[in-house]
């Protein structure tokens, strides 16, 4: 099930992230304080980011967050996509069903026609998930973002919503 972030579910997802801490290292660092997380709900309210929360059907649990962000329109229809599961979710599928559900929705709603998810090398199970859901591998680019204070390099992965 997938749902936009909005700041009123900071707490909740600060907690998450407080949890997963060690399942994310040294990928992402995900606000792990309710006030970080809600300026980042805050900034991914459109129309060039948006955020969203990956819950459990049937259970509600909060299982991930995707963002689709750097949204570009016009000839380009292009976005950046970012994702991450919490502790305790992770390699259940449910990742897969919210990528699948943020790809329809960045498709159909949002009128894309490309997105990119940058990796980094050593991350297998962020690798496999796009690598099952279709994208291809197009590159990679040397010290592409800085996570936990290092420029790390990124693999760069896409899909055209077609």
């Amino acid at each position: 099930m997938l749902e936009p972030f909005f700041p009123e579910a900071a707490e909740e997802f600060a907690a998450a992230a407080r949890r997963s801490a060690a399942l994310h290292r040294p990928w992402v660092h995900a606000p792990t304080t309710a006030g970080k997380a809600a300026e980042l709900a805050r900034t991914r309210q459109g129309p060039t980011s948006y955020g969203y929360l990956v819950r459990e059907v049937g259970s509600g649990t909060l299982a991930g967050y995707v963002a689709v962000s750097n949204i570009v329109h016009g000839a380009f229809r292009s976005a950046c996509l970012g994702y991450y599961a919490f502790a305790g979710c992770e390699r259940r599928g449910l990742m897969s069903a919210g990528l699948q559900a943020v790809l329809k929705h960045a498709r159909q709603t949002l009128k894309l026609h490309r997105l990119e998810a940058n990796i980094q090398p050593g991350n297998e199970a962020s690798l496999a998930l796009v690598r099952g859901l279709g994208f291809r591998c197009e590159g990679c680019s040397p010290r592409f973002l800085k996570i936990g204070g290092r420029w790390r390099d990124h693999e760069r992965w896409a899909i055209l919503l077609e």
